[in-house]
């Protein structure tokens, strides 16, 4: 089972969160994962290869102006990415996406929105988070999904601090990537 993560990063941060996806993912057995950095998919990549023997795509972006990244939307626009778009080469294959931002709410969702609507255009079938928060006191720094998100994981990495997102965004963000690959392995049988 192949699974391809797809994202920019800006500051270091969303690329954290692709590695602790990945790790997760990669916890599964039989799960082959690979990161590409948007910016590695040009028109003439050897990376499409992948992606289009891929079982499952992940997509992560940080959340710029309320939305995706140019970097990451540029993918979506690219004309290999239209051509199997229009011909239909990745429908019924797994999606997922995730997303950071300084602040806590940031319109976050807006971008997980933009991700999936991209992926249900493609026909894919999208994955979302199933982690409830676990604080019951209004929640802290630690708790994963603290920020209440069900399409995907999202994160705060505070301006100011150097340290990445929080811990529980990240540790989310390792269960979400385990939830899309053993969707994924149940699917690809």
């Amino acid at each position: 089972m192949k699974i391809a993560i797809v994202y920019h990063s800006g500051y270091g941060n969303t690329k954290k969160m692709a590695e602790a996806v990945a790790q997760g993912a990669q916890s599964v057995e039989g799960a082959q994962v690979e990161l590409f950095f948007a910016s590695e998919l040009t028109d003439d990549s050897p990376h499409w290869e992948f992606l289009d023997a891929a079982d499952a795509h992940i997509y992560g972006s940080p959340t710029y102006m309320g939305t995706i990244s140019a970097d990451l939307k540029r993918v979506f626009e690219t004309k290999p990415l239209v051509k199997r778009w229009m011909n239909g080469d990745w429908a019924n294959k797994i999606a997922g996406g995730f997303t950071v931002s300084a602040s806590p709410a940031g319109d976050k969702l807006n971008t997980l929105g933009d991700l999936l609507t991209i992926s249900m255009q493609m026909g894919m079938i999208w994955v979302g988070n199933a982690q409830p928060p676990a604080g019951k006191d209004g929640g802290n720094r630690d708790d994963i999904n603290r920020l209440g998100s069900w399409i995907g994981p999202t994160a705060q990495a505070p301006q100011g601090e150097h340290e990445g997102p929080i811990q529980g965004d990240l540790e989310g963000a390792r269960l979400y990537g385990e939830r899309v690959a053993q969707i994924t392995a149940k699917l690809a049988k």
